[in-house]
């Protein structure tokens, strides 16, 4: 079987370009996710490396779609090798079943990596630059929320949980521990 895999870094960008290319490349089954492409824990990525059995072909629009960094490329590649699953990047020209494609698959893959490094350190730079300038203040404070320091004494004391805090405050627990972390930092 064929099998193809899309990606997009946002639940706003659009898959239809990727869907109609592996469309026209005759895959049997596709498998989309929209989340970065930093991490291989995507839920429709994992799906399809348990779904891929031997003689199946996993194709790609781009390797930048399907792994971010090296590493993470070189072992899903190797993961579909062990199974017995060939890799195809359409864009590279990428065909992990010859000695060639896979040694361009590594250099394919230090690029994309490259590139994303190169965004982000663009991103840091553009950041700082409008931080000068008084452009950019970072995100807006969460208001602290009514009943706060009365709720976060009942916790203190163990009359309720921290879950339970967080719900009666409508707070995400990373926000109630900074929150609480710095109440009590300026007594």
């Amino acid at each position: 079987m064929k099998i193809g895999y899309i990606r997009v870094s946002t639940e706003e960008q659009n898959t239809a370009r990727q869907e109609i290319l592996l469309h026209e490349l005759g895959v049997d089954e596709i498998y989309s996710d929209k989340a970065s492409g930093k991490s291989t824990e995507r839920p429709q990525l994992r799906k399809m490396m348990e779904y891929v059995r031997k003689g199946d072909t996993v194709i790609v629009e781009s390797i930048s779609r399907f792994a971010r960094n090296t590493k993470d490329l070189l072992a899903l590649v190797e993961q579909l090798t062990a199974k017995g699953v060939e890799f195809v990047s359409k864009k590279e020209a990428i065909d992990t079943t010859t000695p060639t494609g896979k040694f361009m698959l590594t250099v394919f893959a230090a690029v994309a990596e490259l590139e994303r490094e190169h965004i982000l350190q663009r991103q840091r730079e553009g950041i700082a630059i409008a931080k000068r300038q008084g452009k950019y203040t970072g995100r807006k404070q969460i208001p602290v929320p009514e009943g706060f320091e009365q709720t976060v004494a009942r916790w203190r004391r163990g009359e309720i949980t921290a879950v339970d805090a967080m719900k009666r405050l409508g707070m995400k627990p990373n926000t109630f521990y900074r929150r609480t972390n710095a109440a009590q930092g300026n007594k």
